[in-house]
């Protein structure tokens, strides 16, 4: 019979000592961690036995990753450790993990924390983008499932606590890591390549006794990303039944991670009653690239086949070919000071306080070029090309009268299509007696050859919080926790854009030869080789002139906002400890009362009848009109309850009962909108009446924000069934009903664009801007009316005002399942191996049929490794199905997605030669690991499941060296 070295529960004692940090370390498990000899397991074994330490030792159902060491996670960052966790699940943003679902909810529903404190993130909402925290700086994290009365960052998905070092109860190390990093594909951009590096530094010291101890890690990033990206704007369905796309959207993709981080704590303890830590985080990021590829109309002829399954060829085509440098800064900073106190044997008190900024530019500029200016040429000079088309999209297999894009000499700097009227305002700007092929003077509506498109992020979290915490004797509470926390939360959008106009307006020039690179490759998608040019370089040597869009573009006012939010937690909780009919039982019962003020200042955009948005002076300062500004106060009790028996030897059934809530999403809360118009004349022919925008659509739009909104609210349910049977195996079962008294709907209702009972009684109709005088006899729109030459006609008054309100119900039910096994518990011959499973089924509904952002009705993983004298090998495999998220879309705005399931495989395979017999490698780890090993693309479909984006990243590889010197 093989001899149980450790009793799991005494083993969770000390580890857990160990691991604890901030608010939950706790005096008295100092103490009791002091009498207990902690016994170190590396590797991935010892990775399972702290977690499983951690989950067995903890009030509430937790999920846990750690490293023995300080920079020996064995993940470049920690979303991917995360997403390999029992009811987790990620999210990959241009090939790299990032986003972290949990229990079925997208990370702006999940709560993250630092060492306890609420984290801010860098993009438009509150999620956090995980992949900006290296693994090196990191020790583990721990993921709360259910929730108590002292956990200050909550969620309605649970919460993800990050954690750092504590020098004082880590053990002294200088470690250098290094890694280097390549995708298997070449960058089909040649300015760009494959291959990308790591480098970071992990110092922990002690002084004085062991009454100061430091820690510092420093990490610098250089990742590599390139990906093909197939799109579409969209499908339609001809007569014959076919359904075809109506414009392509296909580019190379090539961008390069630059990240340095640095974070630094510093422990005092000058007697054993102060504790007092300070700790400092700095994450300089820059993610640049290129996006490089085609985007134009569509139109087919000589279709065969049914359905998404045809043939055929485009005509008349005039591809634009786009180049979008990209650029990507910011910048994450967090200070912290926490003080503990011991008043005397029963009761302590701590003080804790934060400060986290964050700033980001997240810009794209466009550059296109093509055959020629729009306009320029008739159908007989453009080209065509031949094409297959599937549910997996469109592929091109031939082409003829497009042979200029691979040629700097022909192919020329302008725009091929004109994309609409956003110029109106400056159309005397653009007037010129030069003909178009048609016979009609160049206008606005050719003059757009570019556009500079960037969003500014400012986010400002300052928390404070003071807890008592006492021991009482005799009674059934054995200890009691009081506590205030206060945050003060400040975040803001700056929406910028600017159209661009080549100084050979209304001509056009070939590319200039000192902004070629070379060419890029294409032939992928079947569009063979471009040429590939420096976009940025027409906007810094003036060859475009610039016009801020912002003041054209009610869409992009209309999502320049900012977000105030204070709030004040009371809470309580108390532990108990005793047992009924011989049954031991542990848990705590407690209460918050969240206080909440929030307030949001913006826009509302609208066209004026100068046709320039909110600037009836032409002065370029935003009408006072247009501002606006609303806020609101409420006020939640949030109880919670955890119970945990232990109904044999390490066998338990836990419980927990909880309200939780997460606050609505940011950009949802903005007080900023906008009124839109669509200036296709099928949409303007529409006959004026309400059955017939119904029927047919509409060129008007109204879309607002609503900074009323409260936050998210559920009640929730959790039973857990846990059995550990060996010090790191266990299996559990664990069900979770979370009832969903408050979600965010989709308010959507048919309004009078030209007496808007919303907005006083506006009309925003402008004579000369929305209507249009017919050019040509014929019939117009979907109702098929005809016109003659010379008829004005005018838009239908209705179209549809787009919100956001509160009242949306529903419910979400679901199972975990997880084993963790040592295979020498069947035989001794399977030493070393080892399987770790897990799988999550979720049943979730909204009352309106929508899905909850980030929901999968299913995820699995299994990771199968093997670890012996210092070898060690695992391979790690995740499973996931459909899900719906969101994603920036066109004027950097928040659009929905449906992403198709993933399954994921990595690798990794190290060897520690602390355990060899070559003294002067001690301290060496050598490891090499695979990701996205099958190869396995994100794709995007439409309500009939039809691809409309589909992005190819490939497998990458990472070899690292670390070193320990002690």
């Amino acid at each position: 019979m093989k001899r149980q070295i450790f009793k799991p529960a005494l083993l969770s004692l000390a580890v857990s000592s160990a691991l604890c940090s901030g608010h939950l370390l706790a005096q008295e498990t100092d103490k009791a961690a002091d009498k207990v000899e902690i016994i170190e397991v590396k590797g991935i074994r010892g990775s399972l036995i702290r977690a499983q330490a951690e989950k067995m030792g903890n009030s509430s159902i937790v999920e846990s990753i750690s490293a023995e060491d300080i920079g020996k996670l064995p993940d470049s960052s920690i979303a991917e450790s995360l997403s390999r966790l029992p009811g987790l699940s990620g999210e990959r943003v241009g090939g790299r993990t990032s986003g972290i679902s949990v229990r079925g909810f997208k990370e702006d529903f999940t709560g993250t924390s630092l060492n306890g404190r609420e984290l801010i993130g860098i993009g438009d909402n509150r999620g956090v983008e995980y992949d900006l925290y290296p693994s090196e700086i990191m020790t583990g994290a721990t993921i709360f499932k259910t929730t108590d009365a002292t956990l200050m960052v909550q969620g309605i998905g649970g919460t993800v606590d990050l954690r750092t070092v504590r020098p004082l109860q880590a053990k002294e190390t200088l470690t250098v890591n290094a890694t280097y990093e390549a995708n298997q594909s070449d960058s089909d951009n040649p300015e760009f390549d494959n291959k990308g590096k790591r480098i970071a530094l992990s110092f922990v010291e002690k002084f004085a006794d062991d009454t100061i101890g430091l820690a510092i890690a420093a990490a610098t990033t250089e990742s590599p990303n390139n990906q093909r990206k197939y799109g579409v704007w969209g499908y339609s369905e001809n007569d014959a039944g076919q359904i075809l796309p109506t414009g392509l959207d296909t580019q190379s993709i090539s961008t390069e991670l630059e990240r340095d981080t640095i974070s630094a704590v510093l422990q005092f303890r000058p007697t054993d009653k102060l504790d007092i830590t300070l700790d400092a985080l700095d994450i300089d990021y820059s993610d640049s690239g290129v996006l490089r590829g085609f985007i134009e109309p569509f139109s087919s002829a000589n279709v065969t086949g049914s359905g998404a399954n045809s043939t055929g060829t485009q005509v008349n085509a005039n591809p634009v070919l786009r180049t979008d440098p990209l650029q990507k800064d910011g910048e994450l900073q967090v200070f912290g000071l926490n003080l503990e106190y011991q008043l005397n044997d029963n009761w302590s008190v701590e003080f804790d306080a934060a400060s986290s900024e964050s700033d980001k530019r997240d810009s794209r500029g466009e550059s296109y070029a093509g055959l020629a200016r729009s306009g320029a040429l008739n159908s007989s000079q453009l080209g065509s090309r031949d094409f297959v088309m599937t549910p997996d999209g469109i592929f091109f297999t031939g082409s003829t009268g497009l042979g200029a894009f691979a040629d700097p000499n022909l192919l020329q700097l302008t725009g091929p299509q004109v994309w609409g009227g956003g110029m109106a305002n400056l159309a005397d700007q653009f007037t010129t007696g030069v003909l178009q092929a048609n016979g009609d003077p160049y206008s606005y509506f050719n003059a757009q050859d570019g556009f500079l498109n960037y969003a500014d992020f400012t986010e400002e979290l300052k928390t404070y919080r003071f807890e008592t915490v006492g021991i009482i004797e005799d009674f059934y509470i054995n200890k009691v926790t009081f506590g205030v926390n206060y945050s003060d939360r400040y975040k803001d959008k700056e929406n910028k854009g600017f159209f661009a106009t080549a100084e050979s307006y209304p001509f056009s020039s070939s590319i200039p030869s000192a902004y070629v690179y070379g060419l890029a490759d294409l032939s992928w998608a079947g569009f063979g080789q471009v040429v590939a040019y420096d976009g940025f370089a027409p906007y810094r040597d003036g060859t475009y002139t610039l016009n801020d869009a912002g003041l054209l573009e009610p869409d992009r006012l209309g999502d320049t906002y900012d977000v105030d939010e204070e709030v004040t937690t009371l809470y309580f909780k108390g532990d108990f400890e005793n047992e009924i009919g011989g049954i031991p039982y542990t848990g705590n019962i407690g209460l918050q009362y969240v206080k909440t003020d929030q307030s949001s200042s913006g826009y509302i955009g609208v066209v004026g009848a100068n046709f320039a948005v909110c600037d009836a002076n032409n002065d370029k300062v935003i009408d006072s009109n247009c501002e606006v500004t609303q806020g609101a106060s409420y006020n939640h009790v949030l109880p919670s309850l955890n119970i945990s028996f232990e109904v044999g030897d390490n066998k338990y059934v836990r419980a927990a009962a909880n309200k939780t809530i997460s606050r609505a999403r940011i950009d949802q809360m903005k007080a900023s909108g906008f009124v839109k118009f669509d200036q296709n004349i099928d949409l303007i022919t529409i006959p004026n009446s309400m059955a017939d925008v119904e029927k047919y659509g509409t060129p008007w739009s109204k879309f607002a924000g609503n900074p009323l909104l409260k936050p998210l609210e559920s009640n929730n349910f959790d039973l857990s069934l846990e059995n550990y049977f060996e010090t790191d195996g266990y299996l559990s079962l664990a069900f979770f009903y979370k009832d969903l008294v408050n979600w965010t709907r989709d308010g959507n209702s048919l309004i009078n664009f030209r007496n808007d009972e919303s907005n006083a009684g506006a009309d925003y109709f402008i004579p000369g801007f929305h209507d249009r005088i017919i050019d040509q006899d014929g019939t117009y729109g979907p109702a098929d009316i005809a016109y003659s030459a010379g008829d004005l006609v005018t838009p239908p008054d209705y179209g549809y005002y787009s919100f956001f309100e509160d009242g949306l119900k529903g419910k979400v039910r679901g199972l975990e399942f997880t084993a963790n096994t040592p295979l020498s518990m069947l035989h001794d011959s399977l030493e070393g191996f080892g399987l770790a499973a897990s799988a999550t089924i979720i049943d979730a509904e909204l009352e309106d049929g929508s899905r909850i952002p980030g929901q999968s009705d299913r995820v699995y993983s299994l990771t199968a490794y093997y670890e012996m004298a210092g070898f060690e090998f695992r391979v790690a495999a995740t499973d996931r199905s459909d899900f719906s998220t969101y994603q920036r879309g066109g004027s950097n705005k928040i659009e929905t997605a449906s992403r198709n399931g993933v399954r994921l495989v990595d690798a990794q395979i190290s060897y520690d030669f602390t355990q060899s017999p070559f003294d002067m490698l001690e301290g060496l780890r050598v490891s090499l690991q695979g990701t996205n090993l099958t190869d396995v693309d994100e794709e995007t479909v439409d309500g009939n499941g039809i691809v409309t984006t589909r992005r190819q990243f490939g497998p990458s590889y990472m070899l690292n060296f670390n070193y320990s010197f002690y």
